[in-house]
């Protein structure tokens, strides 16, 4: 099978959106403290840690995309991307990634 430029865009596009994600995460987080009331506080920290755990996971899978191995887990980072503020490029990391699943290796022993 030909190697093309959309495994290797959406690895890109995913880890871009992820480092959004991650970044935004951080300063949610951080910004948690400033809050006046207990429950928005908590709010915060929630959405901070969502943020970043959602990054992490499409890094991930961007890496994996770039790779060119296990299809699912590089799917799963462009779902994870979508979570981002970088959401138009999760969208078009899951669909580069998606278009191009017979360039992956297998997942399963046959």
């Amino acid at each position: 099978m030909n190697k093309t430029w959309k495994p290797t865009t959406s690895g890109i596009l995913s880890i871009i959106s992820g480092a959004l994600g991650m970044i935004f995460g951080l300063i949610v987080f951080g910004r948690a403290h400033d809050a006046i009331r207990a429950t928005r506080q908590a709010g915060l920290h929630l959405i901070g840690l969502f943020l970043f755990v959602m990054g992490a996971m499409a890094i991930l899978g961007g890496i994996f995309a770039l790779l060119r191995k296990v299809w699912g887990v590089a799917l799963a980072g462009g779902i994870c991307a979508i979570f981002s503020p970088g959401w138009v490029l999760g969208i078009l990391s899951v669909i580069f990634v998606s278009i191009s699943k017979g360039e992956f290796g297998k997942t399963t022993a046959s």
